[in-house]
């Protein structure tokens, strides 16, 4: 069974990582999207909301799961036996960062990293953005799924 972990803060999900996840889900049997927790970061999100958008977003699709983690990535895909990691790239500065973490993760362990590139209507999404627009109050409706806007 080919298991991959999809890990993030998700602060809220956007648009951009549900392109990534529906992108991946021919490739592999299961993504666990996984919300990495910090306790030395602030969220805008409570974790409870954070769940809810993604699982609200993916209630219909069985290969989709839904779990939060503290600590090291590879650590929690060694707890759930899976050998992938995915990430998505939205642009060099993107894969310059993800290409040292995947190098250090795969030094650490047999854990593969898989990247696909954000779709050009996606590419210039992240959360920070949305987060910056919300606090402002802009329309954030083209950035995210509808489980972020329904709550």
């Amino acid at each position: 069974m080919r298991r991959a972990i999809f890990p993030g803060s998700f602060d809220p999900i956007t648009l951009g990582h549900v392109d990534i996840i529906n992108r991946a889900l021919p490739l592999f049997d299961e993504i666990i999207i996984a919300i990495g927790i910090n306790t030395d970061k602030t969220y805008m999100f409570s974790l409870e909301q954070r769940l809810n958008f993604i699982k609200e977003n993916y209630n219909n699709e069985p290969k989709i799961k839904v779990e939060t983690y503290t600590g090291l990535t590879i650590d929690f895909c060694q707890k759930l036996d899976v050998d992938f990691i995915l990430r998505g790239l939205r642009n060099p500065a993107d894969f310059e960062f993800e290409k040292a973490i995947a190098q250090t993760n795969r030094k650490l362990s047999n854990i593969e990293t898989v990247f696909l590139l954000t779709s050009a209507d996606t590419s210039f999404i992240s959360s920070s953005i949305v987060r910056d627009v919300y606090r402002n109050g802009g329309d954030i409706s083209i950035f995210v799924p509808k489980s972020v806007i329904e709550k």
